[in-house]
Formats: structure tokens, C-alpha cells, sequence
């Protein structure tokens, strides 16, 4: 489905063939704090092969053993994507990426004035000399070399061109422009990139930073000078703030410039859900295309129109990256919206119980809950089963503390119209309430209090006490509770049994 109007092309330089460098397990998994044993790699070079992604960067050989063991046990599953291994222009780590059984090698050298004087502490000749004999030496091996000047955005033109020039002479298949610290801007890119092309026959790399969020358009800019390959990681992960987005930059050519890069894209999201978990840095809900709130909605304006037609609201249908589109249910929720959830869950009310459900669910998104289904569900069965008696309820309550004594609850309860009493203890009064309940029901419903809130509502000694809880059953129906009270303890108590009962009407109902 083609819903983003496409770019004109007609002043654009796009390459015939566009490539795509991931270099997730190398620059991502330089991201502070993340560390990938092999089988975690293996996992990720596996879902990028079956996305179809051109490239790997399957690590730098010559930092450690493992990284030379991690990349043969890459290399030896068969994958379809060209793996490659970093390198610094020296022999030792081009023998590094050799000993791994790797026939592509990424070299690079520091062209800046900050990197040869601090860095590097090199002359210019001395930089060329070195990023030179790196190149020969690799090619002497049999190796595909791409060449990357370190710095090159803030690397003085003529230079960056020269050194260029002898990597070419020497043999490099790639020219690679990393913005190693983030620095550029579209148009910047747009100068930078049409030099380069201008000079040069081989293709053309970049390799941008996100230190100001815009490494994916400037990505997106050179594509449009002419580069040719794009240095990408799984959810931008990357040094500092990262690299360009994988997901963002297929996306944007496949539906803003209409260039398919041949890639399964409705893999991505399952793609990003593994990278986050194996690496333990999760995407913020707003992430474009894999966020949770990528195909999310609440506003009732915008629900009408996307149960309309999608497109009113969305760029793209969340299938094609293996996406799922999500109703939120909030204080910005349309009657639409609602009767749209109770349909897909069979929940059938007349009119006069719907604006009661509807009225509930505006008064706990004005709260600031986040409504779930699951309180719907609750809600609108606890709604359905409003003429009924309710199950559970409260007829009494005693309790008793002090004297170094733990304190006591004495809890009646009629339930299905038969009362029962008991006394429990806990570490506090609540807790001790709650005990004496959960022995009462023992027999008649098994209850699990997943979540317990508890706010004053105003200031001052008699403020009045707001418990909200969630409980779930042992089918796993969940139900919230809620409770307003002066006693803290008796809100809790009611805030509770709202929950079960909810519970227990769900059970009924076979809604679930």
C-alpha cells in the first residue's frame, strides 16, 4: 500500500544499486552497557540475513579472541549476507580479520586534524602512507576492502580528497564517509557527498552519527547525491546516540522515494523486538516504525478516521513491517473507538450501559490511568452484569494492633448470599485485611493482587485515600479495582473486591 505521496526523483543522483551495511553487531554493540555473547550475534546475523540485508559487520577481529571465534562461528552457518570485519589500517588487525575466515574488511584511519594530533599523532604523508599500505596489504590477501577516513566530516576537504585518491590507486573497492561525531546537516551532506562523487568512480559509503538526530536524513541526503551503500544499525543503536536507523531508512526509500531495496520488511519489527531484548536497550514507545505507539491511536478524531481508512492517519499499513495496529483507550477516546473494542470482543450493551462504560473509561483516562482491554473487558462485563446481585460482599470489618502484637483483621463477607468471618494477620493493617479476604475466598476463587496503588487525593491529616489495584485469576483474566475512602484500609478492602467481583463476572460471562 502506497500512502506517502512519492518524491520526485527527477533531480536526483540515485545509484542503480543501493547497499545496506548493518553494522549492528559492531558500532551497536559499542552502545554503552551492551555486551553480545556469540549465540546472541549468531541470533541477530541470522534475522538480518533473512531480512536480506547486503552486509554484515560482524565485528573488530582484532580487539579480542572471542571476536575472532564470534566471527568464524558467524561465517560458518552459510549465511547469504557479506560478513565483514573492522580493522585499523595496521597489519595486525587485517591478519585479525584474515584469521577469521572473513573475505571483506572494513579499514579505517583518523584523517582530522584533532585525530592526527591527539589521536594518532601522524603527519598527513604519514596518514596517507599508512592508510595505504593497509590497503595494499589487504588486497595482496585476497580481501574486498572498503576504506574509511575516520573523521572525514571535519577533515579539510583537499585533504579528504587526496586521501582518497591514493586509497583508490591502492586498490579500495569502497570509499567510506563516516560523520564520526554527528556534525552534519542535510545540506552540508549534500556539498560534502557531490564532491566526493564528482572526483570518484567507486562507490561511495557513509557512515553517519545521530549526536544531533539527524543521521538518518543525512543518510537519506547522500542516497540522493549519489552514495551508494548505507552504514545502518538495528534501532540506531550505535556509539553515543547511535547510528542511522535500519528500519527508518528502508522505510522512508520504500515509501517516501518509492525504491525497493529487495528487503522482507515486515520482518523488522520482530527484527527490533530481538536487538531490544538481546541488548537490553528498549526502544522508546514514540521510536518510528517499531515503537509501540508506531500504529497507535487514542484521539477520537483520528480513530474515526483510521476505522475509516487507515490511511487517514497512518503513512504506512503497520503489516509492512510486521507491525500491529493498536486502539488506546483514554480520556481522548471517541464512542467510535469504544464500540470498535466491545465489537472485537463480542460485548454486546445497549445504549444506556454503553455511555456508562463510555463515561468510566473517560473518567479513569481524566485520572491519568492507562486504559487496557483488559479494563474494558472488566468494566463493560461488570456493566452487563450490573442487574445481578454482586457475588462478594463486605459486611464487616474489625481490626486490632499495638502492644508489639502484629496487627489483625477480622473480615465478614457474604459470598453468593452466605456469610462467612475470619482473622488474619499481616505486617500492617492492610496487609492483614487483605489475608483474612484472600482465606475467605480460598475455595471459591484464586486471586493474585498484581499491582497496588496507593494516592491521597488532597492534602491534610483527612485526605481521602485512592486505591487502584489490578488482580488476575488463575485463567489468567486480569481486572482492575478501584476505591475512594478516608480509611485507607477500607479503600483498600473495597478497591479489592471490586477487582473479584469484576473477576468473578468475567469468569461467568465466557467473554474471555
Amino acid at each position: 500500500m502506497q500512502n506517502i505521496e512519492t518524491i520526485k526523483r527527477e533531480n536526483m543522483n540515485l545509484a542503480d544499486k543501493i547497499y545496506i551495511l548493518d553494522t549492528t553487531l559492531r558500532d551497536g554493540e559499542q552502545t554503552p552497557g551492551v555486551a553480545l555473547t556469540v549465540d546472541e550475534k549468531i541470533q541477530i546475523a541470522t534475522k538480518l540475513n533473512n531480512l536480506g540485508v547486503d552486509k554484515i559487520e560482524v565485528g573488530f577481529p582484532a580487539s579480542s579472541k572471542g571476536e575472532v571465534e564470534s566471527a568464524k562461528q558467524i561465517k560458518s552457518i552459510g549465511l547469504k549476507s557479506t560478513l565483514v570485519g573492522l580493522a585499523r589500517s595496521l597489519q595486525r588487525d587485517i591478519d585479525a580479520v584474515l584469521d577469521s575466515d572473513l573475505e571483506y574488511v572494513h579499514t579505517f584511519i583518523g584523517t582530522s586534524p584533532l585525530h592526527r594530533d591527539y589521536k594518532l599523532k601522524m603527519s598527513k604523508e604519514k596518514i596517507i602512507e599508512t592508510a595505504v599500505e593497509g590497503i595494499e596489504y589487504a588486497k595482496d590477501h585476497g580481501l574486498t576492502v572498503e576504506f574509511s577516513a575516520e573523521d572525514a566530516t571535519r577533515t579539510e576537504r583537499n585533504f579528504l580528497l587526496d586521501v582518497f585518491t591514493q586509497a583508490v590507486d591502492a586498490g579500495a573497492d569502497f570509499l567510506d564517509v563516516p560523520d564520526t561525531v554527528g556534525i552534519l546537516t542535510p545540506i552540508l551532506t549534500r556539498d560534502l557527498i557531490k564532491d566526493i562523487k564528482s572526483e570518484f568512480s567507486v562507490p561511495i559509503s557513509v557512515h553517519f552519527h545521530n549526536d544531533f538526530g539527524l543521521a538518518t536524513a543525512n543518510t537519506l541526503t547522500a542516497i540522493e547525491c549519489g552514495a551508494n551503500q548505507a552504514h545502518v544499525t538495528v534501532n540506531g543503536l550505535g556509539e553515543r546516540t547511535g547510528n542511522c536507523s535500519l528500519e527508518e531508512f528502508v522505510m522512508v526509500l520504500k515509501s517516501a522515494y518509492g525504491v525497493d531495496l529487495g528487503l522482507d520488511t515486515t520482518r523488522l519489527f520482530s527484527l527490533s523486538n530481538l536487538v531490544g531484548r538481546l541488548t537490553g536497550v528498549k526502544m522508546p514507545v514514540n521510536k518510528p516504525i517499531v515503537g509501540d505507539n508506531a500504529f497507535a491511536h487514542e484521539s477520537g478524531i483520528h480513530v474515526h478516521g483510521i476505522l475509516n481508512n487507515a490511511s487517514t492517519y497512518e503513512p504506512m499499513s503497520p503489516e509492512m513491517v510486521g507491525h500491529s495496529r493498536r486502539i488506546v483507550l483514554g480520556k481522548h477516546t471517541g464512542a467510535n473507538a469504544i464500540k470498535s473494542k466491545l465489537k472485537e470482543y463480542h460485548i454486546d450493551l445497549d445504549e444506556n450501559q454503553f455511555y456508562k462504560v463510555f463515561n468510566e473509561i473517560k473518567a479513569l483516562g481524566d485520572s491519568g490511568k492507562c486504559v487496557t482491554d483488559d479494563d474494558l473487558i472488566a468494566i463493560a462485563v461488570t456493566e452487563l452484569g450490573s442487574a445481578r446481585e454482586t457475588p462478594i460482599v463486605l459486611k464487616g470489618l474489625g481490626l486490632s494492633s499495638g502492644g508489639g502484637v502484629s496487627p489483625t483483621a477480622t473480615v465478614k463477607l457474604e459470598v453468593n448470599g452466605v456469610e462467612k468471618e475470619t482473622a488474619s494477620t499481616g505486617v500492617g493493617p492492610v496487609d492483614a485485611a487483605l489475608n483474612a479476604i484472600s482465606v475467605l475466598l480460598q475455595d471459591d476463587i484464586g486471586v493474585e493482587l498484581e499491582e497496588y496503588n496507593l494516592e491521597a487525593i488532597t492534602g491534610g491529616t483527612d485526605a481521602l485515600a485512592e486505591v487502584f489495584v489490578i488482580s488476575s485469576d488463575l485463567e489468567g483474566n486480569k481486572s482492575t479495582g478501584r476505591s475512594t475512602n478516608q480509611d485507607i484500609v477500607m479503600a483498600s478492602i473495597l478497591a479489592v473486591l471490586d477487582s473479584i467481583n469484576k473477576l468473578i463476572l468475567i469468569k461467568n460471562s465466557n467473554l474471555n
